[in-house]
C-alpha cells in the first residue's frame, strides 16, 4: 500500500490533497499486512471515486511484474504484424485467457482469479481481514490490464469490472472491460 500511497501523492493522480492524510494515517497506524491492506482498501472505496481507483489500479494493479512479462513482450513482438482482433484471438489461445474485441472497440476479458483469495479464506473459515471485494477485483483489473498491454503492445485503460456472476457462484469469472487509451 505504500506504493499506492506514493502514486496517490503525485499531483497527476487527481487525488485531492485533503484526502491524502487519511491514507497516510492508515500506513502509519497499520504498517504492512492484512489489516493495513483492508483499511486502505476500505478507505479507497469510501473516499475515492471508481474512476480515481481505476486510474490508480492501472498504475499499481495486482499480479503485475510476476515474471511473465518476458513471454508477453515476446508474444507482442512476434505478432505485431497482425491486426488487433487477430492478435487477440492468438493471445486467447496462447495464454488461455478468454478475451474478446467488441464492436464498441473495447476488450472484455473473462477471468477467474487462480488465487481465489476470498473463496479460499471463506471456505476454510479463516478469520483474517480481506480487502473489500470491490477493491480486490478492481486491483485485479490492473493486473489484467498490464497483461493485455504487454502481450498486445497497446495502451489501454480500465472501463469496468463486472463481478455480478460471483453472487451466484464464487468460481464464476469476473468480466473486465478495457478501452484503448
Amino acid at each position: 500500500m505504500k506504493t499506492m500511497l506514493k502514486a496517490m501523492q503525485k499531483r497527476s493522480s487527481g487525488i485531492p490533497s485533503d484526502v491524502l492524510p487519511i491514507f497516510e494515517t492508515i500506513i502509519q497506524e497499520y504498517g504492512d499486512g492484512h489489516e493495513c491492506d483492508y483499511e486502505f482498501s476500505k478507505a479507497m472505496e469510501e473516499h475515492l471515486s471508481q474512476e480515481q481507483r481505476f486510474r490508480l489500479f492501472e498504475q499499481n494493479g495486482g499480479c503485475m511484474g510476476t515474471g511473465h512479462d518476458k513471454k508477453r513482450k515476446a508474444f507482442a513482438l512476434e505478432h505485431a504484424h497482425l491486426a488487433i482482433d487477430e492478435r487477440l484471438s492468438v493471445f486467447s489461445k496462447t495464454f488461455g485467457v478468454q478475451a474478446v474485441l467488441s464492436d464498441d472497440n473495447t476488450i472484455s476479458v473473462s477471468f477467474t482469479c487462480p488465487h481465489r483469495y476470498h473463496k479460499v479464506k471463506r471456505d476454510k473459515g479463516i478469520q483474517t481481514l480481506l480487502p473489500p471485494i470491490e477493491s480486490y477485483f478492481e486491483r485485479c483489473a490492473g493486473g489484467r490490464l498490464h497483461m493485455l498491454e504487454k502481450a498486445l503492445g497497446v495502451k489501454m485503460k480500465i472501463k469496468s469490472v463486472d463481478k455480478s456472476s460471483l453472487d451466484e457462484n464464487f468460481d464464476n469469472p469476473v468480466i473486465y472491460t478495457f478501452e484503448f487509451a
